[in-house]
């Protein structure tokens, strides 16, 4: 009687499941270690002041960095998938030499940035950063 009430328990328990069999724990395989979560990547927030006008701020993803700026006068641009200064859902963002940082952002690399929009060289609406900010390495 014991017995088949460990039977019927051990089928029970088979029941119970997704289906899948059993890994085969004497084969070797190392047991599944749990791991930390990838480090989101982040960066802070650029904000307009509270008084100014013509304004715009745009946090959102490098799709492509200009370095070498035609003009020569040290600026850099960025074009960011977020916001819609110039576009549905993206904005070209102008770096003075003075804000530009010593390593230019890579696509993919999250940038803020704020200050007023003007049209640039080519007839799109950009914002003149006067504040912006980089991802931070985490």
């Amino acid at each position: 009687m014991r017995r088949s009430a460990l039977l019927v328990s051990a089928a029970l328990l088979g029941g119970c499941g997704s289906g899948d069999p059993a890994p085969d724990v004497s084969a070797g395989t190392p047991a599944a270690t749990p791991t930390s979560a990838p480090k989101r990547a982040t960066v802070r927030r650029a904000h307009c002041a509270a008084d100014a006008g013509n304004c715009a701020s745009v946090t959102g993803r490098v799709i492509y960095v200009e370095a070498v700026d035609p003009d020569g006068d040290g600026d850099a641009h960025y074009v960011l998938a977020g916001g819609s200064v110039t576009a549905p859902g993206v904005s070209v963002i102008d770096v003075r030499r003075g804000l530009r940082p010593r390593r230019l952002p890579h696509r993919g690399e999250l940038v803020s940035a704020a200050g007023p929009v003007y049209t640039g060289s080519h007839g799109q609406h950009q914002i003149e950063a006067v504040v912006v900010n980089h991802q931070r390495r985490g």
